[in-house]
């Protein structure tokens, strides 16, 4: 779909509704958009193309928005197929077209375009650099590891529109989550969450690093690649950006996770998330980690302020749900947290032990109150404990 940004923007990104799964790995199940833009100017600047499954509509509106013009430049903000895919057939269809892109980024075009004659075609730009277009001058902003190492943004001097590449992009196809504007009744924050700490959640340094150069440049709109351009909601996505990159906490809370493998893990856990609940706490949210989506616990870790972790040992040392999601936190760099565990085991208990050994080894991470553990089922005999623990945790 073709629709305006401002008088001489045009947005031409593409909706794949039926994609399942992103990454290869995240659930979406109201697909995803792949977001491209064009500058119609004195000269033509195309932003970022698409992913090889819409290729063939991403060219037609392309085509459409050009009205018969030849493009002169092709910005790539990011190398990652998603979004390059059509350079190759861009380079090919309009010789005289430009690539611009960060002098790491074009070391990795030969890596995903083997063959394409690239010599004299391309041109490296760097921190603070510009391009010229006519009214409009594009600067360029590096961001390194926001998530991949040839990252840039670029901002429109004369719009205000700051071009973001995967910053501030979200799940869903634009047809099936609002439209193109975010607008202050849609709910950005959920899945704008649930892509930022899966797919950017490790590099908040690197991600405040951007927010301090893009903060005295008085932006006006922000079009990232993914999700819907920003404008009336502006200010609260950069809030809850300069929240999310500095592993603040967002949201008052404990969140419960949990891994059972024959049902007495899960009920112990849920009836911690009930006392937590009748003592005052503000908010507790639960997930059962054998089957909701492990994106969406991911989240929500880093949402609260407190995660309780319940589990299974399972063959002398912990239930596989709940490693993975640990693992995952790990490499996520979740931090300035607090924990607490609550382990099952019916003859030799070793899920505490490697929830603990786990837990203590990411960054600024706090376990509270004492380990709890129950033998097969919870028993009367066990909820004192579970009472101490939950206060424990409260007192925070």
């Amino acid at each position: 779909m073709i629709r305006p940004i401002t008088d001489t923007i045009r947005y031409i990104g593409v909706d794949d509704a039926a994609l399942d799964l992103f990454e290869s790995q995240y659930d979406v199940p109201e697909g995803m958009s792949y977001n491209s833009y064009v500058i119609l100017d004195e000269k033509i600047a195309v932003l970022d193309t698409s992913d090889a499954r819409t290729a063939g509509t991403w060219l037609q509106n392309l085509e459409e928005a050009l009205e018969g013009r030849q493009p002169d430049y092709l910005v790539v903000h990011h190398m990652e197929p998603d979004h390059s895919a059509c350079a190759a057939a861009l380079l090919e269809k309009y010789p005289a077209l430009t690539l611009l892109a960060t002098p790491q980024a074009l070391k990795m075009l030969p890596q995903f375009f083997p063959g394409v004659q690239l010599a004299g075609r391309t041109r490296a730009v760097n921190e603070g650099d510009t391009l010229e277009l006519g009214a409009h001058t594009l600067q360029f902003l590096l961001a390194p590891m926001v998530h991949w190492p040839e990252v840039m943004m670029s901002f429109d001097r004369k719009d205000k529109v700051l071009f973001s590449a995967d910053a501030f992009g979200k799940f869903g196809a634009l047809e099936l989550t609002g439209g193109l504007w975010c607008t202050p009744e849609t709910d950005w924050a959920c899945e704008a969450r649930r892509y930022y700490f899966n797919i950017c959640g490790k590099y908040g340094v690197q991600v405040q690093r951007v927010l301090a150069k893009v903060a005295p440049l008085g932006v006006q709109t922000i079009c990232p690649l993914h999700g819907p351009m920003l404008r009336d909601t502006l200010s609260e996505a950069l809030r809850l950006y300069g929240i999310w990159s500095s592993y603040g906490v967002e949201t008052p809370g404990v969140f419960v996770a949990y891994a059972s493998i024959h049902g007495g893990t899960a009920a112990a856990a849920e009836q911690f998330a009930q006392m937590l609940r009748e003592k005052g706490c503000p908010k507790v949210a639960t997930c059962d980690l054998t089957r909701d989506d492990l994106g969406e616990a991911i989240e929500d870790a880093f949402r609260y302020g407190t995660l309780v972790v319940a589990a299974s040992s399972y063959d002398a040392g912990l239930f596989p749900p709940m490693h993975d999601f640990l693992w995952h936190l790990q490499i996520k760099g979740w931090q300035k947290r607090r924990a607490a565990v609550i382990e099952n085991g019916s003859w030799a208990p070793t899920a505490g032990r490697v929830m603990t050994e786990m837990l203590s080894a990411m960054k600024d991470v706090t376990l509270v109150g004492d380990k709890v553990t129950i033998r097969s089922r919870l028993q009367p005999g066990d909820i004192p404990a579970l009472e101490a623990l939950a206060d424990a945790v409260l007192a925070g």
